[in-house]
């Protein structure tokens, strides 16, 4: 069992940065594929940045070169850096997780509000 805790949300300006921080329990983060998951109000969860055990990373269109993905094997730990935030990317995000095994569940943190506002 993982347990993800997400922290680092809150209300910005548009064009100002924010890091997120997903803490995870366990012995085997290393060997987790680690995302950022995002929904607004009335919307739909989206991807928002995947990175992998072995440190390769993907984005969605929406964010890329604003955010990076990254993760610190030795404190379980997974950040996402946002800069030039805009008012559309205002969702709760969410810290996702899942093992090496096909057959692995999905583990998902409680979230954590963004918010980008004047």
């Amino acid at each position: 069992q993982v347990q993800l805790v997400e922290s680092g949300g809150g209300l910005v300006q548009p064009g100002g940065s924010l890091r997120l921080s997903c803490a995870a329990s366990g012995s085997a983060f290393s060997s987790y594929a680690m995302a950022w998951y995002r929904q607004a109000p009335g919307g739909k969860r989206e991807l928002v940045a995947v990175i992998s055990s072995g440190g390769n990373t993907n984005f969605a269109d929406s964010v890329k070169g604003r955010f990076t993905i990254s993760r610190d094997n030795a404190k379980n730990t997974m950040y996402l850096q946002m800069n030039s935030l805009k008012p559309e990317d205002t969702a709760v995000y969410y810290c996702y997780a899942k093992g090496p095994l096909t057959a692995a569940p999905d583990y998902w943190g409680q979230g954590t509000q963004v918010t980008v506002s004047s």
